[in-house]
C-alpha cells in the first residue's frame, strides 16, 4: 500500500507537528508533502529518514520565516502536488493541506485540527488585530479571505473520511462542511511528566502571546489579586504590551526549555488557561503532573478537564470571571494529584496511535475491497 502524508507547513514545532511525528512513528519512511519546510528549524528531528517534498513556495524569498505572507498562493501550491502514485493520502490539516487533489481510485483521509479559522469564525478578529478593517488593504484582505472560503468549500468533497481532534472541531466540521468526523484526540507525551504532590504558591500559564489566547484577561485579573503570583511562559508579539500592563506579582519568563516547562508544570498550584482552543495540549500536560487546571469553559478544554475533579471552569473571558474562579479553586481545598494524573493518561500517544491506526486500516480495507 503506497501512502503519503500531507502537512500544511514545517517551520515551527507545535501540536500539529506532534501529530505528524506520531503518524511517522506508525508509518515510518512515509513521504511527507508540505508547502514550506525549514530544514534547519526545530521540525527536522521529527522527520529523520523521511523524504520531505516542498511546494514551489519553498523556493520563494523569505518563505521559511514569513510563509503566511504567501497565503494567496497556498491553494494553488497544494494543488500542484502530483500524488497519483499513492493509494492512500493522509492529510494533517489546520489550513490548506486537506485541499490536495486525489483521484477516484485513491483514498483520502484528513485529520483536521481546525477548518481555516482566520477565514471562517475568526475572520473579524484577525482583521481587527491586523488593522485591516478599512481602506484598500482591508478590502483586499477581505477579498482574499472570501476566496479562501470558496476554495475551502470546493475541497470538502475531495476528502473521503474526516477525523477531528476534538468533539468541538467535529461540530465545526459539521456546521461548515456538513460532514461527519471521527473524533481522535491528539497524542500527549504523558511519560515526559512526573507527578509532584507538593505544590508551590504560584499560578502558571504557558502560551504563545497572541491576541486570541487572551493572556491579557489573565494579566488584568492577577493585577487585581496582588497577593497571588502568576508566572507566564511563552513568547509572541504581545509580550511587550503585556509586560506594560502587568503588576509586580506577574513574572514573564519568555521562551523556556522543555525541562524548565516540565519543572514549572510540576510545581504550580494550578495551570490557568484563558483561550478558546480546538483541543489544547498544555492543560493535559499540566494534569499529567498532577496539577489542576482553571480553564475558560469552552472549546477543547471541556473535553480534557473534569470540573471539580481535575480543575474548574469560568464561563466568560473576563478578569472578573477568572478572579471568581481562582477564589472558588482556593476554597475547594486539596486536590488529588494522582487522580488528576490518571485522567491525563487517557490522552497518551499510545492511545492515539492505536485509535488512528485502527481507523485508517479499517477504512483502507473497506475502500480497496469494495
Amino acid at each position: 500500500m503506497n501512502m503519503c502524508i500531507i502537512h500544511d507547513w514545517l517551520t515551527t514545532y507545535g501540536g500539529s507537528e506532534l501529530v505528524l511525528k506520531n503518524l511517522l512513528e506508525i508509518w515510518p519512511e512515509t513521504p511527507v508533502y508540505t508547502l514550506v519546510y525549514d530544514e534547519n528549524g526545530n521540525c527536522r528531528d521529527i522527520i529523520q529518514s523521511t523524504e520531505v517534498r516542498g511546494s514551489f513556495i519553498n523556493k520563494l524569498p523569505f518563505a521559511k520565516r514569513k510563509h503566511r505572507s504567501y497565503l494567496p498562493l497556498m491553494p494553488l501550491a497544494i494543488e500542484q502536488f502530483d500524488l497519483s502514485g499513492y493509494d492512500l493520502v493522509l492529510s494533517d490539516s489546520h489550513a490548506i493541506a486537506k485541499g490536495v487533489i486525489t483521484g477516484p481510485d485513491q483514498l483520502h483521509i484528513s485529520y483536521i485540527h481546525t477548518p481555516v479559522r482566520y477565514a471562517w469564525d475568526l475572520q473579524h478578529q484577525y482583521l481587527k488585530h491586523a488593522h485591516l478593517e478599512r481602506g484598500l488593504r482591508g478590502f483586499l484582505a477581505k477579498a482574499l479571505l472570501h476566496y479562501i472560503r470558496l476554495w475551502d468549500m470546493r475541497t470538502v468533497s475531495g476528502v473521503d473520511h474526516y477525523i477531528a481532534n476534538s468533539k468541538y472541531i467535529a461540530q465545526r466540521i459539521w456546521k461548515l462542511y456538513k460532514r461527519e468526523a471521527k473524533v481522535i484526540h491528539p497524542p500527549v507525551e504523558i511519560d515526559r511528566f512526573e507527578v509532584q504532590e507538593v505544590k508551590e504558591d504560584f499560578y502558571l500559564t504557558i502560551s504563545r502571546l497572541v491576541p486570541y489566547k487572551k493572556v491579557d484577561v489573565m494579566v488584568e485579573a492577577f493585577k487585581d489579586m496582588p497577593d497571588r503570583r502568576l508566572v507566564v511562559i511563552g513568547d509572541g508579539p504581545e509580550l511587550k504590551l503585556l509586560k506594560k500592563m502587568a503588576s509586580e506579582n506577574i513574572t514573564f519568563l519568555g521562551f523556556q526549555s522543555d525541562q524548565a516547562v516540565e519543572d514549572h508544570l510540576q510545581r504550580a498550584r494550578a495551570f490557568v488557561y484563558t483561550a478558546e482552543e480546538d483541543f489544547g495540549i498544555v492543560p493535559v500536560e499540566a494534569q499529567a503532573c498532577g496539577t489542576p487546571v482553571i480553564a475558560y469553559g469552552k472549546g477543547g478544554a471541556l473535553e480534557t478537564v473534569i470540573e471539580g475533579e481535575t480543575g474548574l471552569f469560568f464561563r466568560e473571558q473576563t478578569p472578573e470571571a477568572l478572579i471568581q474562579a481562582v477564589e472558588t479553586f482556593e476554597n475547594q481545598g486539596e486536590w488529588d494529584s494522582q487522580a488528576i494524573r490518571r485522567h491525563a493518561e487517557g490522552f497518551s500517544k499510545e492511545r492515539f496511535k492505536g485509535e488512528i491506526r485502527s481507523f485508517v486500516e479499517g477504512k483502507t480495507a473497506q475502500f480497496f475491497e469494495a
